[in-house]
């Protein structure tokens, strides 16, 4: 039986199966660098390749076409994120929930915001590569991390964890979202940051025994 062809979106070798782990790096990186600097319309395997500093052949070994490289692109920025907010999850364990808000906050926005340019591109092309189905499948873990999280607050909780995670979760990414669709988003990240942190400290005083 003949075997069926790559998925659009799906890379051909996944990072762990390829020749070099390196490549594949560096074709990400060269595909958010290219996007942003040029956007979606002008970027191609061709441009990427020569960014990233490798033949076209050598892509087509990873990524068989532009979409699954944007995939891959915005999948890997997600993963970054998630895992920056994760790592604060363990370094926060027993602390009061507002030092955990404060610090989860600010993980995900200086990660978000690394490369406002980037953060911005990616999100435009995100609902033309199933972006919405990459966050839900990345933000399961760091939902289950940031319960975990909440559930060891020396700050006792009148509210379940799981409410409590998902509209903090919910609050951070709808702010980036309204940051990503201005102009200059990196010009009004510290006020956003700042009201976001006010939001999440004033909602958090509601859901503890001490806001009662």
């Amino acid at each position: 039986m003949p075997q069926a062809a790559p998925a659009p979106f799906q890379p051909r070798k996944s990072p762990v199966q390829a020749r070099s782990a390196a490549s594949v790096e560096a074709i990400l990186q060269a595909t958010t660098q290219v996007l942003r600097d040029i956007g979606k319309e002008r970027l191609t395997t061709t441009r990427v390749a020569a960014r990233a500093g490798v033949s076209v052949g050598t892509l087509y070994q990873y990524f068989p076409n532009k979409s699954s490289l944007l995939q891959a692109a915005l999948r890997c920025h997600m993963e970054a994120i998630s895992a920056s907010m994760i790592g604060v999850c363990h370094e926060q364990k027993g602390r009061p929930v507002q030092g955990m808000a404060t610090a989860l906050i600010n993980a995900y926005l200086d990660a978000k915001m690394a490369d406002s340019g980037i953060s911005v591109a990616l999100y435009a092309v995100s609902s033309d590569v199933d972006g919405a189905k990459i966050a839900q499948s990345v933000s399961a873990r760091l939902h289950k991390a940031v319960i975990a999280l909440l559930a060891t607050s020396s700050t006792a909780l009148t509210k379940s964890p799981q409410i409590v995670a998902s509209m903090l979760l919910a609050a951070m990414t709808g702010v980036s979202r309204r940051l990503l669709e201005l102009p200059h988003p990196e010009r009004q990240l510290e006020p956003f940051r700042e009201e976001l942190l006010f939001f999440a400290h004033a909602y958090l005083d509601a859901c503890t025994a001490q806001g009662r």
